[in-house]
């Protein structure tokens, strides 16, 4: 598994290619192109959300750790979900999971009355990878950082969830989007399960 497999590798390259152009441009590209909540006109100056940005905000980051942990988990995790999807779904699965985020994060914002603040990272594709390798792999062993203790794959997926619905309800961790995280888990689940009964429906 020495070599990264195309769409794995085109993620990378590419969100990576977006922040240097970040860097370049300041905030040109937030305007336009991150993910705004519904009747963001209303506030003086905000931008509109649009169509596109239900993708586009996908390969923005708001800083050089927060692009680094979600490449660090998309190369971890993505190589060998992708390995067993195939490029093209792989491909699919991701973007679809990008986008079950930033409709989670839509319905979320538009239930609060406050001024717009932009989404943006490739977490909801992200955490719809890592749901995918707890399904996929359940009793493969991963290791925490903070404390560093082993444990299989479908029980590290399921106590970050838990966590991720935790901070959201509580609103703890300000400035993450968690329930986008779960969003993109969710939309994951609801594809991995369809293609399971179209694979059963053939048989």
């Amino acid at each position: 598994m020495n070599r990264l497999p195309p769409v794995t590798q085109a993620l990378l390259i590419a969100n990576v290619a977006v922040f240097v152009l970040q860097v370049l441009t300041g905030d040109l590209l937030i305007g336009p192109f991150a993910l705004w909540p519904f009747g963001s006109p209303q506030f003086r100056g905000a931008p509109e959300f649009e169509v596109w940005q239900l993708l586009t905000y996908g390969f923005l980051h708001g800083s050089l750790t927060h692009l680094f942990f979600n490449m660090f988990a998309l190369w971890m995790f993505g190589r060998e979900i992708e390995q067993l999807l195939g490029s093209r779904r792989y491909l699919t699965y991701y973007l679809v999971c990008v986008v079950g985020a930033a409709v989670a994060q839509l319905v979320v914002l538009g239930s609060m009355n406050r001024p717009p603040v932009p989404t943006v990272g490739a977490s909801g594709g992200v955490f719809g990878v890592l749901l995918a390798f707890g399904m996929a792999f359940p009793h493969r062993k991963l290791m925490l950082l903070f404390p560093p203790i082993p444990m299989p794959a479908w029980l590290f997926v399921t106590l970050y969830g838990a966590l991720e619905l935790y901070l959201g309800v509580t609103g703890s961790g300000q400035g993450v989007a968690h329930f986008a995280h779960l969003g993109g888990m969710a939309a994951g689940y609801v594809l991995l399960v369809h293609w399971a009964r179209q694979r059963g429906s053939r048989r």
